[in-house]
């Protein structure tokens, strides 16, 4: 009898199959917007975690300045080296600690220049940040101490200034520095927030406060924890012990702060999920949209088809075989529908992602999600409907012209 119904159903749509098609299109676009929006949302999370994770294992930042409240004021009191080596020396649970201070400077080499941001750092910032030289070397104890004219590029600067040259050796000038270069660092892309994490020139630390800054500060402290060690307990420890070098009191406020970067992970993470969420819902009202168009195109049927159904309960068709005949045909029309969107979603999702540069992640649960509710939009909006199709009198729907 099921078989016969769907026959039945696929017969009528084929009859009417441009009327079909525009009665099925919100329910492609409400699918397809959805399964896009969520698969695109996945992609972005994912990258997210995986950038933040690319950043460095067990990672915390500390920065200056305190976190601004009403009526406070953006106080910034730099570090010195002094304040890296506590760190490590007397919390055990630290694996090491990498000094930064940067500036943004005009690199030139020849007629090339370019416009990119010069790190003073030590060998520690390889390991903290998970940076690794693709050909050259890091730096030497002795340049270190000595505050030497080097520098390792990152890979957007060695094209910009290079071209297809080799660099290594060749001296390029920061401002009135000229530095050799001894190092080429290996590519990592953009970051989650959009900035290129290798348009970077990086040299000694010592050299920077000489020769660029001026001074003995330090701008900030990437601190990299032992795997296994607790992040929050060193966060802790961290705040407790600059506390105590800065000569802070108990009533005094923190004017650093010690960011774990799972907690910014955790930030962006949540803020794609709610754009996600937000655009989900948005995309699903043109299922509702379909919806309302499938009620309405099933209304118009069963008018146009009044007499047939007059003649079928006539001959002793039953109202529960009627109600299933057009029921059926509205969850075939939603149905199709719902195929065709998550056909088009998923070709449109795998274009879309390469296009924004973000993973593909392939959302099994909101594909499946997606079509049982095309198929519950064909139940819900096709029941009335059908109901009234099966209550129609035999004798009226056959002198129905």
């Amino acid at each position: 009898m099921l078989w016969s119904i769907l026959l039945l159903a696929l017969r009528e749509i084929k009859r009417n199959v441009m009327r079909s098609v525009l009665t099925i299109l919100g329910i492609v676009i409400g699918v397809g917007a959805v399964i896009t929006m969520v698969t695109i949302g996945g992609g972005a999370t994912a990258q997210v975690r995986d950038q933040i994770t690319g950043m460095g294992s067990n990672l915390l930042m500390v920065t200056p300045g305190r976190r601004l409240g009403p009526g406070q004021s953006a106080e910034r009191v730099l570090f010195k080296v002094s304040d890296g080596e506590a760190i490590v020396t007397e919390i055990g649970s630290i694996a090491s600690v990498a000094p930064v201070s940067s500036k943004g400077i005009q690199a030139v080499f020849g007629n090339q220049n370019w416009s990119t941001a010069v790190t003073g750092s030590d060998n520690n910032y390889f390991t903290v940040t998970n940076r690794f030289i693709r050909s050259g070397r890091q730096f030497s104890d002795s340049e270190l101490r000595s505050g030497s004219t080097v520098c390792i590029l990152g890979d957007t600067v060695s094209k910009k200034l290079f071209g297809g040259q080799a660099p290594l050796g060749e001296n390029i000038r920061l401002e009135k520095l000229s530095c050799q270069v001894i190092g080429i660092l290996e590519a990592k892309g953009q970051s989650s927030m959009g900035t290129d994490q290798d348009d970077l020139v990086i040299i000694p630390l010592r050299t920077y406060q000489r020769r660029i800054s001026g001074n003995q500060d330090v701008a900030m402290f990437q601190v990299s924890v032992q795997q296994g060690a607790s992040t929050e307990k060193a966060q802790r420890d961290i705040r407790l012990l600059l506390r105590e070098r800065r000569h802070l009191s108990p009533s005094d406020d923190d004017n650093f702060n010690v960011m774990d970067m799972k907690e910014i992970a955790e930030m962006l993470t949540g803020t794609t999920q709610l754009l996600t969420a937000l655009l989900s819902a948005v995309a699903a009202v043109s299922l509702l949209v379909g919806g309302i168009g499938i009620m309405n195109i099933m209304l118009v049927s069963v008018t146009e088809r009044t007499r047939e159904i007059g003649i079928r309960l006539a001959i002793g068709a039953l109202e529960r075989e009627v109600l299933m005949q057009f029921l059926v045909e509205a969850v075939v029309l939603s149905s199709f529908g719902g195929l065709i969107g998550i056909v088009l979603a998923l070709a449109g999702s795998v274009w879309l992602a390469s296009i924004l540069r973000v993973p593909f992640v392939f959302n099994a649960g909101i594909v499946v999600v997606a079509f049982l509710f095309s198929a519950a939009v064909g139940v819900i909006f096709g029941y009335f409907p059908a109901l009234k199709a099966a209550r129609l009198d035999p004798i009226d729907a056959l002198r129905h012209e």
